[in-house]
């Protein structure tokens, strides 16, 4: 069991960020076992063919299936905004010792296997070699679906900030993970290993990941604490062209048209005018121009994050599509 013990400082400091590095590092673990992360094959079979002539061999060895990953491969993000070059250049300048330290630690008084020793007594070179491959295992594997990821990662930090201001921690973690409670100003993680500690003032960072799921994984200090987590919605991520949720019964789509109660369904999570585009098999005009009317009549709101729009229902939205709903089941 982990244990964050919070003081009134560190719930003042609970704060999201996302990351591409941490996205790529732990879909590194999915593709070492599909079986075990069954929510993401069609990324996997998408994936496997671009992989073809890449020597994978040092990732996978970095990345192994189950257990610990080195923890200079997941540096907490240093902004709300990712930056992928910025974070490379934070791995690629981790002090040779904390390299061969943790390339050498295994679980369990396990022994390090020979490849990884063979890393660790040459941590100059692994980093550069782990920088290349990572850069060329991004452009391959992450980078073609890295949108449709962003906006749900970003969909997320918007709806748990909201909840943040408007029911504190508890708002927040609630509903975060089967594996996470909050109570009496301790945040619990249920793990394998434990650890029981004060933040001492610096907080939470909170990192949604798609490719963590159905797990979530932690940071403790020294590093900055942090706790991954799989983000709302993950599992319409895949969803082919033209699958999006349907319209909500269908005297919501006689009220307003049937892509607009699509779209309001679309956004039980929120997402960018091209993500819906994509989920709903339609060109990005054509959904800006729904949104438009949705927005006119206060049922969707539009937030910006950096250059990108995210559309979220507001809460009269959020009243239609579940009453349609309700009406749709009976």
């Amino acid at each position: 069991m982990i244990e964050f013990v919070f003081a009134p400082d560190d719930v003042a400091r609970v704060r999201f960020a996302f990351s591409p590095l941490w996205e790529m590092v732990r879909s590194l673990r999915v593709l070492a076992d599909p079986s075990g992360h069954a929510l993401h094959l069609p990324w996997v079979h998408a994936v496997r063919p671009r992989l073809r002539g890449l020597d994978m061999e040092p990732l996978r060895e970095l990345v192994r299936p189950a257990g610990y990953i080195p923890d200079f491969l997941t540096p907490p993000p240093s902004g709300p905004l990712p930056d992928l070059d910025a974070e490379l250049a934070v791995v690629g300048a981790t002090p040779p010792e904390v390299v061969a330290d943790e390339l050498s630690w295994t679980e369990r008084g396990g022994v390090p296997s020979p490849a990884r020793r063979s890393m660790a007594a040459d941590p100059g070179r692994t980093l550069e070699t782990t920088d290349a491959l990572l850069r060329a295992y991004w452009a391959a594997a992450v980078e073609p679906f890295w949108p449709r990821v962003r906006d749900l990662l970003e969909g997320d930090v918007l709806r748990r900030t909201a909840a943040l201001a408007a029911a504190g921690a508890a708002g927040v973690f609630g509903d975060l993970h089967d594996a996470v409670s909050w109570r009496s100003g301790t945040l619990s993680i249920d793990r394998h290993w434990h650890w029981r500690g004060e933040l001492g003032g610096r907080g939470l960072l909170l990192v949604p990941s798609a490719f963590v799921w159905p797990q979530v994984s932690v940071m403790v200090p020294p590093y900055q604490a942090m706790l991954s987590y799989p983000p709302n919605g993950v599992a319409t991520l895949w969803e082919a062209p033209g699958r999006a949720s349907g319209p909500g019964g269908d005297p919501l789509a006689a009220l307003i048209g049937r892509r607009r109660a699509e779209l309001l369904a679309a956004l039980a999570t929120p997402a960018s005018t091209t993500e819906l585009a994509r989920r709903m098999g339609v060109t990005a005009g054509a959904v800006s121009q729904h949104l438009g009317v949705l927005r006119a009549c206060g049922l969707v709101n539009g937030h910006r994050l950096g250059r990108r729009v995210l559309y979220v229902r507001t809460p009269e939205g959020d009243a239609l599509a579940s009453r349609a709903a309700d009406r749709s089941a009976e």
